[in-house]
């Protein structure tokens, strides 16, 4: 697998399968119109405005207001950048084969989505706090989080896999859109102890939709909190398209609740840590909350679970794989002379490497005691609790091995 690889892809519909283009000739010209709307729409959602320091082809592009937040990067931290978002991508390859092994349960690919979570992430300080969704594997890497005890929830063998307060990255969330709560109260909490760090919550186009994150961006406003609120637009919320989500572009809802939107290239991973050092910035000198979208794309499935080709078509795929956010990197690097054939080929071994540890690694979690999910539900037992330890117990045994059989 090289290091630039895509997952495996599946065959998917044509664009000539589209549906509306059969029916009476007045249908169809109604059916012909409202397609070319929406074609006309998705178009123009294709090329928004944003904020980009690199182009696919791997050209800067300068930017009066964002390139002091990464003027003084060196080549080491170029290189730095590419190998972080070069070994996101292995490891998740490998969780993705992982899970259609029966290794795991459920993944959820971060595919495409590696320079929004890489430049994000290393704009962090390591006294900040993070509060990611279940996708921000990148940040994951960026917050010194070994990769292996990510997947310990998605094997069913723990409820979480890291101590949260060891890295300042809280533990994956599942329910929608909660996350962006306890950010904020996180950030509002440390504003009272007189801390000068900052706060970011990771949620997607979806969640964004959700009201959690709603109430989050209204109590942020109203306390001034120190949190930055990252949206990653990867355009899909599982099945439901943007336009199906929003009227307006998600990063101008900040303006209602008070405070500053910004939508950047997410498959450019020096202008996602420049506006993340922005907004981070602005955040610890008491300015408060910001909210950036993250323009990119989820070239994969939502999760594993998911089959992409029952509602996205090989033309949109192909034209996001042209933004590829590590090919970009590589052209830039290799433009500018910061890079040699033996950078990427010991990157190359380094990436299998990681792929060998993250298999071992989950096949040799040991499967936990089944009947822990009893323990500490009360403090001191509940004869319910006691009847139903005593059922499943009946249950496990019914599974036994008889002699002879």
């Amino acid at each position: 697998m090289t290091v630039e690889s895509t997952a495996a892809r599946q065959p998917r519909r044509s664009a000539g399968s589209k549906a509306g283009t059969t029916g009476t000739k007045a249908a169809g010209t109604t059916g012909t119109k409202r397609a070319t709307a929406r074609t006309t729409a998705r178009t123009a959602a294709a090329e928004p405005e944003l904020v980009q320091l690199l182009t696919p082809e791997g050209e800067r592009v300068k930017n009066a207001e964002y390139d002091r937040y990464v003027d003084g990067i060196t080549p080491e931290e170029l290189r730095g950048l590419y190998r972080d978002m070069v070994l996101t991508r292995r490891f998740d390859a490998e969780a993705t084969a992982l899970q259609r092994q029966g290794e795991l349960g459920l993944w959820a690919s971060l595919l495409g989505q590696e320079a929004a979570q890489i430049g994000s992430g290393r704009a962090t300080r390591e006294d900040d706090y993070v509060f990611p969704t279940y996708r921000e594997h990148g940040v994951a890497w960026c917050r010194g989080v070994d990769p292996t005890n990510l997947l310990g929830m998605f094997r069913g063998v723990n409820n979480g896999g890291w101590d949260p307060n060891e890295n300042n990255f809280h533990l994956y969330t599942i329910v929608i859109g909660s996350q962006a709560l306890h950010a904020t109260g996180y950030a509002m909490g440390i504003t009272k102890d007189g801390a000068d760090s900052a706060v970011i919550a990771y949620f997607g186009d979806g969640a964004s939709s959700q009201g959690d994150v709603s109430e989050a961006f209204n109590f942020a406003a109203v306390y001034n909190a120190p949190v930055v609120f990252f949206c990653q637009n990867n355009q899909w919320a599982i099945s439901e398209s943007n336009e199906k989500q929003t009227r307006v572009p998600l990063y101008q809802r900040a303006q209602g609740f008070g405070f500053p939107g910004v939508r950047v290239d997410g498959n450019d991973v020096l202008a996602s840590l420049a506006v993340t050092r922005w907004a981070l910035e602005r955040a610890r000198r008491g300015a408060g909350p910001a909210l950036i979208e993250a323009w990119t794309y989820r070239m994969g499935a939502h999760t594993t679970s998911d089959d992409p080709t029952r509602y996205r078509h090989d033309d949109e795929r192909a034209a996001w794989e042209a933004k590829d956010p590590i090919l970009r990197l590589r052209r830039y690097l290799e433009s500018v002379h910061h890079t040699d054939e033996g950078f990427f080929a010991e990157l190359e071994t380094e990436s299998e490497a990681l792929g060998r540890r993250v298999r071992e690694a989950v096949r040799a979690m040991q499967d936990p005691d089944h009947f822990a999910i009893f323990e500490n539900v009360y403090a001191d037992g509940h004869a319910l609790v006691d009847e139903e330890r005593a059922q499943f117990a009946a249950y496990q045994a019914s599974f036994a091995d008889v002699e002879g059989v």
